[in-house]
Formats: C-alpha cells, structure tokens, sequence
C-alpha cells in the first residue's frame, strides 16, 4: 500500500504562501532531520519550493514490529530492497527536506515485506 501526501503538502504550502501559516512554522526541520538530510539523505532534482535556493533532500526512515532495534533508522532505497527480502513487514517513510530553510514535509509511504512472519526476524537481521 502506498500513501503520496502530494495533497496534504500542497495545502500546507498554499497556507503558508497565502501568510496562513509562517515560514517559521513550515521550515521548522528538527536538527536531528537536517543531519540525517546530510549525511544519509539522498539527492532528488526538485527544488525547494519555500526558498528556492536549494534541491530537496530525501531521508526515509524505516517502522515496523518485525524491525526490533532497526526500526526509526534512515536507510538508503537500495537497503529497503534487501530489507524487504528478509522481513515480512514494515513501514518506509519518505520526507523532504531542505537543508538550507529548514522546510520539511512527509511525501510518501508504502508498505515492504515478504508478508511472512517468524518469531526471529526482529532479532536476527543484518541490516
């Protein structure tokens, strides 16, 4: 199953441009985000549409019961796809970031897994 935002971040984007919602409230990135943006984000073309001056950054953290210590961890898209071959099920988050202004936004979620479930697989993986 997959989730796209798209709608819920053109509402929030119409707010702020329309001085609903300030800069400050929309470009609030926690430092935590801005860093995993840096170090582990990945690269897309778009540009930021708040203040224009950089591309955004991808960072997708990973939930799930099956992931045990792994879950909330950033991983890169070429581990979901190992991930998903030796767990049954989790949850990606995608979100945008901008690690000039600060603005962040969730654009995407979708659903991995084999759909098999064993009483290790939180314990043993190696990702």
């Amino acid at each position: 199953m997959v989730v796209d935002y798209g709608l819920a971040r053109r509402a929030t984007l119409s707010d702020l441009f329309s001085g609903g919602l300030t800069v400050d409230d929309a470009c609030d990135a926690h430092p935590y985000l801005l860093r995993a943006a840096k170090y582990h984000g990945e690269p897309t073309e778009k540009e930021c549409p708040v203040c224009q001056k950089e591309r955004l950054t991808h960072v997708t953290y990973v939930y799930g019961d099956q992931l045990g210590r792994y879950a909330g961890r950033v991983k890169a898209t070429p581990e979901l796809q190992q991930m998903a071959r030796e767990f049954g099920e989790f949850r990606a988050y995608v979100v945008e970031v901008c690690q000039s202004c600060g603005w962040n936004h969730l654009t995407l979620s979708y659903v991995l897994g084999h759909g098999e479930t064993s009483s290790g697989e939180g314990r043993t993986a190696r990702t």
